[in-house]
């Protein structure tokens, strides 16, 4: 075993001086220059991500089909959804729970991308429920729908939280 030993040591010390010595040889130039490529291997990379993530959008998604639903609240509506339910031709298309923090980006003007999926040409209808908080702590259920003809372009829908009403009627739903 101690002859083992013996015979790898001197070899691995040899290993490790030359390592050492094509380390120290390597100059700033050599460095700077391999960091560039890195940088450039980095770039090149997050290029091909971003294209990535727009073929893959294009595929998922095609323009003839596309569907968007976007959500905002209306200024100065006092409300506070907690909850909100998107339903395509009674299926359940998107539902969302509400952070604090997402409540605050909508009452300062933000607007939330709810749904973006595949829906054919033709006829087709939305119901929107939204459940939350009125400005003076009562509960609400502002229910609303929208007769949405779909044809060969994409669409955008917006819907728009309003001071939500006793018989409903907070909930304004139209072309974007």
């Amino acid at each position: 075993m101690w002859g083992v030993i013996r015979g790898v040591l001197p070899i691995a010390l040899l290993t490790a001086s030359l390592a050492q010595i094509q380390a120290q040889e390597l100059s700033n130039d050599d460095i700077r220059s391999f960091d560039d490529q890195i940088q450039e291997a980095k770039t090149t990379a997050l290029s091909i991500a971003a294209e990535l993530n727009v073929l893959e959008e294009r595929l998922l998604y095609p323009s003839g089909t596309q569907l968007s639903i976007y959500l905002s609240i209306a200024r100065p509506a006092d409300v506070q959804p907690s909850a909100i339910e998107v339903r395509i031709n009674g299926e359940l298309a998107t539902s969302h729970i509400y952070s604090t923090n997402e409540l605050e980006a909508l009452r300062k003007g933000g607007i939330q991308k709810l749904y973006v999926g595949n829906v054919q040409e033709g006829d087709h209808e939305l119901h929107v429920t939204v459940t939350g908080k009125r400005g003076d702590g009562r509960d609400f259920v502002d229910k609303g729908q929208y007769m949405l003809t779909k044809d060969v372009e994409p669409r955008a829908l917006s819907i728009r939280l309003l001071q939500p009403g006793d018989n409903g009627g907070g909930i304004l739903i139209g072309e974007r």
